[in-house]
């Protein structure tokens, strides 16, 4: 094997974590498995604290939605209409922050990445 093969090997299986780190059912094994990279512990909670931002934005939504609906079908059945765009910018958030990281960079979201600085 070379050096570049042996250089690249790490880089490869680091990717392969920073990705699993803002996939969100998967955010959870870069925190168990690589407890001596400090870098990549703050992505794997910060993967975790976004994905439960996500899930409470979009339970907002269909909880608003639900509401609405009970009271005009109209407008229920408009907000469900929407609710995917929040879906579409949480995809394309997920994709620049694993860009950033990649490049060895941090995206901050306000009020995420401090709470995910606390613990």
């Amino acid at each position: 094997m070379t050096d570049h093969a042996q250089r690249g090997q790490p880089d490869a299986h680091r990717h392969v974590m920073l990705v699993l780190a803002y996939l969100p059912p998967f955010a959870v094994i870069p925190l168990l498995v690589e407890k001596d990279d400090a870098d990549l512990q703050w992505h794997a909670r910060h993967g975790i604290v976004l994905m439960v931002a996500e899930m409470l934005i979009l339970l907002s939504i269909f909880a608003i939605a639900l509401v609405a609906g009970l009271l005009t079908a109209g407008i229920g059945c408009g907000l469900l209409v929407i609710a995917p765009v929040p879906m579409l910018i949480f995809l394309v958030l997920h994709v620049v922050i694993v860009v950033r990281a990649f490049a060895g960079r941090r995206l901050l979201i306000p009020i995420v990445s401090e709470y995910a600085d606390r613990f």
